[in-house]
C-alpha cells in the first residue's frame, strides 16, 4: 500500500484552497465542479479538502475542525528548506502562530502554525541523509 491523499473535512473548501495557496504556496491540483472537493499539489500524496457534510453523506460522523478549539490529534508536515520564511508567510496569511522556528537536537528546523480551520501544520526542514 501507499498513502494516496489526506482529506480534511472543512466548512468552506474554497476558503481552505485560497488559504493554503497564500499561506504555504501550494497549487490547486483538482477542484470538483461542485466546489465541494479539492486537492492541492503537494508531491506524491495530495492534500484534499471536502465539505463537512460529506462525512454524514458517507454514513459517519466526525469532530469538526474549529480554530477556537484544541487542535485535532493530527498534524500536517510541510517540508521546506526555509522554515523561518515559510512560518512568517503563513502567519501573515492568517495562520495562528503556535511555535516559532526552532533548531531540534537532530538538526532539523521545525515550526508550528494552525490553519484557518484549526489544523496543526508543522513546517520543517528536510531531514539530513
Amino acid at each position: 500500500m501507499k498513502l494516496g491523499y489526506i482529506i480534511l473535512y472543512v466548512p468552506d473548501v474554497s476558503a481552505a484552497i485560497v488559504f493554503y495557496e497564500k499561506a504555504f504556496g501550494l497549487a490547486r491540483r483538482f477542484i470538483h465542479e461542485s466546489g465541494g472537493y479539492a486537492e492541492m499539489e503537494t508531491g506524491t500524496t495530495a492534500l484534499a479538502f471536502v465539505e463537512e457534510g460529506a462525512a454524514k453523506e458517507h454514513g459517519f460522523t466526525v469532530r469538526h475542525l474549529r480554530p477556537k478549539e484544541d487542535a485535532a490529534a493530527i498534524e500536517l508536515a510541510l517540508v521546506t528548506p526555509d522554515v523561518a520564511t515559510a512560518y512568517t508567510r503563513a502567519v501573515e496569511a492568517g495562520a495562528e502562530a503556535t511555535q516559532p522556528p526552532k533548531q531540534k537536537p537532530w538538526g532539523q528546523t521545525v515550526a508550528y502554525v494552525r490553519d484557518i480551520n484549526g489544523v496543526l501544520v508543522e513546517l520543517c526542514s528536510p531531514m539530513e541523509g
